[in-house]
């Protein structure tokens, strides 16, 4: 069977659970990201805590192969050659970052008030452990295709950046409160 690389999702109806079962997802096989969203029942959301296998990976092995380079100039060299190195594999985990946190942000809607949700990147040769883990906990699966999903974050991406466009020069979206409603009454 081949692999499929899946968003798996975990949805909790209540808070006080996901916790166990984001610490056993840990180890499925094949998973690369996991992150645990919490709603609380008045609505507000939070990004309860996530695990990114091999995370610094990128930033220490480039650096590791710019001081490899850098040898060719000596001490100095390597020493620029590693911070060079560093530099980029940072930059490629800062990206992956932000591509992570477009990827929650679509998914926020589907948490309950008052529930959770664990979010969970991974290369599945079969479905049964994470099903598995989800029937531990007594929880539904929802599994999303790698490709589907992406394109699901980019259009909202492109979404975002057309309502950006769209706005009166002058707008400052930072003093709007999240419901969209000023204090003065106007919207």
């Amino acid at each position: 069977m081949s692999e499929q690389h899946n968003l798996v999702l975990l949805t909790f109806p209540d808070t006080t659970t996901w916790r166990y079962a984001f610490d056993g997802a840990q180890h499925l096989p094949g998973l690369r990201m996991a992150a645990a969203l919490e709603r609380s029942a008045d609505g507000v959301l939070e990004v309860k805590d996530t695990f990114t296998r091999g995370a610094g990976v990128a930033t220490v092995g480039s650096g590791l192969l710019g001081g490899l380079v850098g040898l060719i100039g000596g001490p100095v060299g390597v020493l620029l050659g590693f911070a060079a190195g560093a530099a980029l594999g940072n930059a490629a985990e800062e990206h992956f970052a932000t591509e992570a946190g477009a990827a929650l942000i679509v998914l926020s809607p589907r948490v309950p008030d008052g529930g959770a949700m664990l979010a969970l990147e991974v290369r599945e040769a079969s479905p049964e452990p994470a099903d598995e883990l989800a029937a531990r906990y007594g929880v539904p699966v929802e599994r999303i295709d790698e490709h589907t999903f992406t394109e699901q974050v980019r259009a909202a991406e492109r979404k975002a950046e057309q309502d950006r466009a769209e706005e009166p020069p002058g707008t400052d979206r930072a003093e709007e409160p999240a419901d969209g409603k000023r204090a003065d009454g106007e919207s």
